[in-house]
């Protein structure tokens, strides 16, 4: 029996799902980046178990700010709202969740305004691991009543291996079983929605150097023309957009604020004039992700740059990387690494001419490993925070064919 026992343990460990940095699991934190005033700040809402609770949410930055957000949460179930305030760096605010599902999170500092739709949702227990926790339960409650009674009966010993195989076949079962719905979880839509259209514009029509401006995406359903407003958070955010010059000079990961159903905004300003390049990466609910690229132009004389820009000179393995094949690039951090959009690092590659954009992740140190689709020359961007800031290091690429 202990070694039924053993096992079974051994397998409970094995089985152990690693978290996906793409999907909130009922009573997990939810984090969505966003940039507001030129800064990432990203907005923790803090899991429930069950409802009515408080709702605490509190916000982090990488580098150092004092924006002071207001809050207000809204019911989309029952129309209540509740408000609040929090700083970056100090404790969260409280606010009031009566009931679980959707709700819409209104961000505010200055002028700056974001609305985070999101669900609250509590876990709820499947029935199949109702029984398989008893199985367990009742294996163990045999096992010690045999041991405390020095008691080796058939009937004992033939129970506790019935039960102790009930669990570990449920256990073994589970990865296939319906997971239960948790409460406030919308419904389950068809999968394979339509790719969303985009349209790019900024405002003022003409951005200056060195002026503040707003760039904006429209994002539109490709069946039915209406708003695109069912965007998951992946990697800690609802839009990761990069936007670079076209000489790779000037380069930007930011993450828009949703400013109205399907609508997101982010304000920007750049150092040169010319054609830049814009590209959002999304993944709307129960479908794929998508890259939807832009461009919009820039005019006025070249300005310096606020922060010179950092290069490096990473390991490239092979040495000279083969269109089509994976490369490996390894690259030396200035400090201790802290976790960034869920991650230690980001690799961000174009291709010179813009046709082609790649992101990769590094789980621990600096390593990544991405294949490119055709040969030339590639500007490769790697970003990660340590120290309380956030470094982006660049460097070129010559692919071979």
């Amino acid at each position: 029996m202990t070694r039924v026992l053993a096992a079974a343990f051994l397998l409970v460990l094995s089985l152990a799902v690693p978290a996906r940095a793409h999907v909130v699991e009922a009573g997990a934190d939810l984090r969505v980046t966003q940039t507001f005033g030129a800064r990432e700040v990203t907005f923790v809402i803090a899991g429930v178990s069950s409802v009515p609770a408080p709702l605490r949410v509190s916000v982090q930055a990488v580098d150092p700010t004092s924006l002071e957000f207001a809050l207000e949460l809204r019911s989309l179930a029952d129309g209540s709202r509740s408000t609040g305030s929090v700083r970056v760096g100090q404790g969260p605010a409280a606010l009031p969740a009566r009931h679980a599902g959707p709700y819409e999170l209104r961000v505010r500092a200055g002028d700056e305004a974001s609305t985070i739709p999101f669900r609250v949702l509590v876990p709820v227990s499947a029935p199949w691991t109702m029984a398989m926790d008893g199985a367990f339960l009742v294996t163990g409650l045999l096992v010690v009543g045999g041991v405390l009674t020095s008691s080796r009966s058939r009937l004992l010993v033939g129970g506790a291996s019935a039960s102790a195989a009930v669990a570990v076949a449920l256990m073994l079962l589970a990865p296939h079983l319906p997971a239960a719905q948790p409460e406030g979880a919308a419904p389950v839509a068809e999968a394979g929605r339509p790719y969303a259209q985009g349209r790019y514009s900024t405002l003022p029509a003409r951005p200056a150097t060195g002026a503040e401006f707003t760039l904006t995406l429209r994002l539109t359903d490709g069946g039915t023309g209406r708003p695109v407003d069912d965007l998951t958070v992946h990697h800690e955010a609802p839009a990761h957009l990069v936007v670079t010059s076209e000489d790779g000079a000037v380069f930007r990961h930011v993450h828009p604020l949703r400013t109205a159903p399907g609508v997101l905004a982010v304000r920007l300003r750049v150092p040169q004039p010319g054609r830049y390049l814009a590209y959002a990466e999304i993944e709307r609910q129960e479908s794929g992700g998508q890259l939807v690229s832009g461009s919009f132009e820039v005019v006025g004389p070249a300005r310096p740059e606020a922060s010179p820009r950092e290069t490096a000179v990473p390991r490239l393995t092979p040495a000279a990387p083969v269109a089509g094949s994976p490369v490996t690039v390894e690259l030396g951090a200035e400090g201790r690494l802290q976790p960034w959009l869920g991650m230690s690092g980001h690799l961000i590659v174009r291709s010179e001419d813009g046709a082609h954009l790649a992101h990769a992740h590094a789980a621990s140190a600096l390593r990544f490993t991405l294949t490119l689709p055709a040969p030339g020359r590639y500007l490769a961007w790697v970003q990660y925070a340590t120290g309380g800031r956030l470094v982006t290091r660049s460097f070129t690429m010559e692919v071979d064919r």
